[in-house]
């Protein structure tokens, strides 16, 4: 088996990279929520999507705004994208494709003559597409309501990917000031762990939740990270303790639930590396003579 000291080694950079990643998700999502990221994200991907830039297709996604069956949470009564109130994170396929058709009605709600309604959208780019879509459907409107879906998925589908790009962009700068702020050195850590795992006693692996910030920060403290008393201005500049922070950062990208579920392997693996105490010698009787 594994020496004890490279597991408990181990067991400790993983429930430090586990700590930092669930700290500096727990950050961003509450700065997501405060300055509405998602919504933003859909928006700008709506605007993309329909080339709402020009100004027919801006009032056809303001029009699927002010819908209920696309947004629900809105008053429906926005006279531009920037008085819609309450903007949505996340719109349904299907709810976003009959809001669409809804949109280039006139009355909506008609659905006897789609085809003159698809061929009255001033949109080249958008006419042509539902004009594809309506034929691939051949004349269905349920068809071609969920080849509208269909587009629609795809195309979030790009969103999607570029917002976990920004997210992970700012999940590593977040990380790095939480690496700078408390010192938390991977090449420092290594080294002290390395020297003295006996540090490591007091912390509990089987007890670190993906969920519980405040435990996984108090033990994270615990270990030989921080500034302590003698803190030196001249340490910023050193070329270990800059490398020890960008692995630190680098480490959270891989996410919580990753070093998580690597930490819980761990300490299976250091479980079965225990040596059972030894038991007492067991004596025999001899049987009685009669």
């Amino acid at each position: 088996m594994f020496d004890s000291t490279v597991l408990e080694v181990a067991a400790g950079l993983i429930f430090c990279y586990a700590s930092v990643a669930l700290i500096s998700s727990s950050v961003y999502e509450a700065l997501a929520s405060w300055l509405n990221l998602r919504s933003r994200t859909l928006l700008d991907g709506l605007i993309e999507l329909l080339n709402a830039k020009s100004g027919y297709c801006e009032q056809i996604l303001l029009h699927i705004y002010n819908d209920a069956i696309a947004h629900p949470a809105g008053d429906g009564n926005a006279k531009s994208l920037t008085d819609v109130k309450n903007k949505p994170a996340y719109i349904p396929s299907k709810s976003f494709a009959l809001a669409l058709i809804y949109s280039i009605q006139s009355p909506p709600g008609d659905l006897t003559d789609l085809a003159s309604d698809i061929k009255s959208v001033k949109d080249e780019r958008l006419r042509a597409l539902m004009q594809k879509l309506y034929q691939k459907a051949d004349g269905d409107t349920r068809v071609f309501q969920h080849e509208l879906a269909t587009w629609f998925d795809q195309a979030m589908g790009r969103v999607s990917g570029a917002y976990k790009k920004q997210s992970q962009i700012w999940c590593f700068m977040i990380a790095l000031v939480l690496a700078v702020i408390f010192n938390i050195d991977s090449v420092h850590l290594f080294k002290t762990l390395w020297l003295h795992p006996s540090s490591l006693a007091h912390i509990n692996f089987s007890g670190a939740s993906q969920v519980l910030v405040d435990n996984n920060f108090n033990q994270l403290q615990t270990l030989p990270v921080g500034w302590g008393r003698g803190f030196d201005v001249s340490t910023l500049f050193q070329p270990a303790a800059i490398i020890g922070w960008l692995v630190t950062a680098s480490a959270s990208l891989f996410g919580a639930p990753f070093w998580f579920d690597l930490l819980k392997n761990l300490v299976h693996l250091r479980g079965a590396d225990t040596k059972p105490e030894d038991e007492p010698p067991q004596t025999t009787k001899e049987p009685k003579k009669n």
